[in-house]
């Protein structure tokens, strides 16, 4: 089991070393981050839901680790959590699905 809250500090203390060192990196990112509508349509729950469905297709602990962080701060539920990798779980599959037909394209395209 992971340290969720000791790797999320020590992220963001390795990133910080990186922002030092290349700040328009981390000014880029925060940029595309914080990017939103003037008046957002959804709230701050449902974005955080996604971005860890996101997170989950993507593979990427850091973003796990954040934004359970933050879905849980802004009032989600174990049950909607649940509901919301419910749905990266099933867009893994149809991936996965879809790209059987592209690697069975592949293979039969030659083959006479």
């Amino acid at each position: 089991m992971n340290d969720w809250s000791a790797y999320r500090s020590d992220l963001t203390k390795t990133l910080g070393q990186v922002g030092r060192i290349n700040p328009d990196v981390l000014k880029g990112y925060t940029q595309i981050s914080n990017a939103a509508p003037a008046e957002p349509t959804l709230d701050a729950k449902t974005r955080e839901l996604i971005a860890l469905a996101v997170a989950v297709t993507t593979r990427c602990d850091g973003c796990i680790a954040v934004h359970s962080d933050a879905a849980r701060k802004a009032g989600a539920t174990k049950e909607e959590l649940t509901e919301a990798l419910g749905v990266a779980i099933a867009l893994n599959a149809g991936a996965a699905l879809v790209y059987t037909a592209r690697a069975f394209d592949a293979f039969t395209e030659n083959a006479g």
